[in-house]
């Protein structure tokens, strides 16, 4: 996936003669999806707002509404006038409740099931606590697979069904082979998770893909912004490892060969601690959420203790914090002056209007997130720095899950007439 979301719809294209079925069918196809697009993205529209949102003719909308509506993708609602005279417009609205895409996000310290229907309403969410790295490849799949199960028999017992399933894991994913090629986080190298979940489910399962937590988490938070003037975003998801998610121009920027985002090892560590990596000196071993645990509890404190949820140990120190606690203040303090160092960096590289900070700063980013705009405006070089605007996203451990299940519902855009 490239598009995300809030570039302009297409324009009605334009016939050169005869076209062939195949052309007209791949036509009409397109236009079905132009106009779902635009619900999606705008709201309930009037046919005359849709044809003019798209570009298309009148009588054309009208055909493709009628057709969608047929399908349950969309509704019809009450009238609305769209100005002091003439008649009240009906309104379409995106609808396909029987539809679904399912999001599952493997993380340090859970795995996280999360199904949304077409117009992103929960269908299902399930999450379990699971320490990745120490439970093992299969024992986490095996989990996963069970997860997904469950998650299968709750909407076919509600009647809905999966359009496709997206796999979000941390690290380095070969998204074309389904393969996690290398996760430091989780120690997991040359994984062909794809194939691996496709055993464990059987024939019940849906289209699968797998990509990267932060990429997918990337996707979920822009299309939080939808409708906005932010086209250039930086998603940093903050959890063991650090990565981000980049959208440039409307666009997921990938890379040359997809690996783009990250960040978590830039060198930036003047004291070069050992990271998980193999390497030393990464930023993630400053800013990283053992980072953080480190610098503010010692060693026996039971916010180490992957066994209590990841919510309720940052929710300990958020209480320390308040309490004005000075461990937990000073470590604080110091996370927030290098995640400005680093989000600065990447901000004279990238020039994003919005840089979003998820995963566990959402929880605690509150106390940091005065110093570390400073650091941003003290250290970019553009003025004002660059006009870019550090915020926590509203989303927190859930944006990688929703990116994923927003992706898996793709497959009803490309495509509506199949769905």
């Amino acid at each position: 996936m490239t598009d995300l979301r809030a570039a302009a719809p297409p324009a009605h294209p334009v016939p050169t003669g005869p076209g062939r079925p195949r052309d007209r069918a791949s036509m009409r196809r397109t236009n079905l999806g132009a106009v779902l697009r635009v619900l999606r993205d705008s709201g309930a529209r009037s046919r005359a707002q849709i044809a003019t949102d798209t570009g298309l003719p009148k009588p054309t909308v009208t055909t493709l509404v009628a057709e969608l509506v047929a399908q349950g993708l969309v509704r019809e609602g009450p009238a609305q006038r769209e100005g002091t005279v003439g008649r009240p417009g009906t309104l379409v609205h995106i609808d396909g409740r029987h539809l679904c895409g399912i999001g599952v996000e493997i993380s340090t310290s859970y795995v996280h099931v999360l199904a949304l229907t077409l117009s992103e309403e929960s269908a299902y969410e399930h999450r379990i606590a699971l320490s990745v790295a120490d439970a093992g490849v299969d024992r986490v799949l095996e989990a996963t697979a069970g997860a997904i199960g469950a998650c299968l028999g709750a909407l076919d017992r509600k009647g809905v069904r999966p359009v496709g399933l997206t796999l979000a894991v941390p690290g380095v994913v070969d998204a074309t082979t389904g393969t996690v090629a290398y996760a430091p986080a989780i120690g997991w190298r040359a994984v062909a998770v794809a194939d691996r979940l496709r055993e464990l489910l059987g024939p019940s399962s849906p289209p699968l893909a797998v990509d990267n937590d932060a990429k997918l988490g990337a996707l979920a938070e822009y299309l939080e912004v939808r409708g906005s003037d932010v086209r250039d975003m930086l998603c940093v998801t903050g959890e063991r490892g650090i990565g981000a998610g980049i959208i440039s121009d409307g666009r997921l920027l990938r890379g040359a060969t997809g690996f783009a985002g990250e960040v978590g090892h830039m060198p930036l560590d003047p004291r070069r601690r050992a990271c998980v990596c193999g390497r030393r000196g990464c930023w993630e071993t400053m800013v990283g959420l053992d980072a953080i645990l480190r610098l503010a509890a010692a060693e026996d404190d039971p916010v180490h203790d992957p066994a209590v949820a990841l919510e309720t140990r940052l929710g300990e120190l958020r209480r320390r914090a308040l309490r004005g606690d000075a461990r937990t203040r000073e470590a604080l303090a110091r996370v927030a002056e290098d995640l400005g160092l680093g989000l600065a960096l990447l901000a004279d590289v990238l020039n994003p209007r919005v840089v979003v900070l998820g995963g566990y700063f959402t929880h605690i980013g509150s106390f940091m997130l005065d110093r570390v705009r400073e650091v941003v405006r003290e250290r970019v070089m553009a003025p004002d720095a660059g006009g870019c605007e550090v915020r926590l996203s509203a989303l927190g451990f859930a944006a990688a899950a929703r990116g994923g299940a927003c992706h898996a519902l793709d497959a009803v855009y490309e495509n509506p007439g199949a769905a």
